[in-house]
């Protein structure tokens, strides 16, 4: 009898233990599922104010004409005023192809002012004019500032070609380099301020090779 009893109250004990470790195990699983819901959830919901911008239609055109006057300094005749007129092709951000065609009249030299005698060229033959290819290169593009809110693009571009001049009766070949300075005012106008070196050989006065300074400022358009 004794010995029943005694198997009676250890099985009591290991059934009572099993429970005991079964609930232990369920109540671990549903805190963890608990716990991994609450992290999943944020507590604090932002209000976030979305800004609507307006974003300005920049021209993708990669034309560009523009118009340009100046000074054309002509070795032994004088500096005189220039016009004319160039037309580019941006190929990429940085470099671009240029044709241009300029004219400009001469003046007497210093041998026919000092001596008084007869000019050396007649009227049609003291007219300059030119055209060229040239080959151009972005070289510090950016952004020019005028006060605190305005920003514009500009960029200090090299160039240099090759091409025609025709002065005093004859087509000699030339070639020009330089530098540039673009300003975009908008976004298919700009302002150009430029500085070239003509080189061609002049055989009036026994062969020489003259340099001739133009300056000019001008207006272009994107198209």
């Amino acid at each position: 009898m004794e010995g029943r009893l005694r198997v009676l109250f250890l099985t009591t004990i290991l059934l009572g233990t099993c429970m005991l470790l079964v609930s232990s195990m369920a109540w671990s699983a549903d805190t963890a599922t608990s716990g991994d819901d609450a992290a999943q959830q944020q507590v604090i919901q932002p209000q976030i104010e979305r800004r609507t911008l307006d974003v300005d239609a920049i021209d993708t055109e990669d034309f560009e004409i523009a118009i340009f006057s100046g000074l054309y300094s002509t070795e032994d005749f004088g500096t005189n005023m220039v016009i004319g007129a160039r037309a580019a092709y941006h190929v990429t951000e940085g470099i671009f192809f240029e044709a241009a065609y300029a004219k400009t009249d001469t003046s007497e030299t210093i041998y026919e002012r000092g001596t008084g005698s007869p000019p050396l060229l007649s009227d049609s033959d003291t007219i300059l004019t030119y055209y060229n290819m040239s080959l151009g290169y972005n070289l510090l593009p950016g952004e020019a500032f005028i006060g605190k809110g305005w920003a514009f693009n500009s960029a200090l571009y090299i160039i240099g070609g090759v091409g025609n001049t025709r002065f005093a009766g004859d087509n000699r070949f030339t070639v020009n380099f330089g530098a540039g300075y673009r300003f975009l005012a908008t976004d298919w106008l700009a302002i150009h301020l430029d500085m070239r070196n003509h080189i061609f050989k002049m055989d009036l006065f026994g062969e020489k090779t003259m340099n001739n300074l133009e300056m000019t400022g001008g207006f272009s358009i994107f198209f």
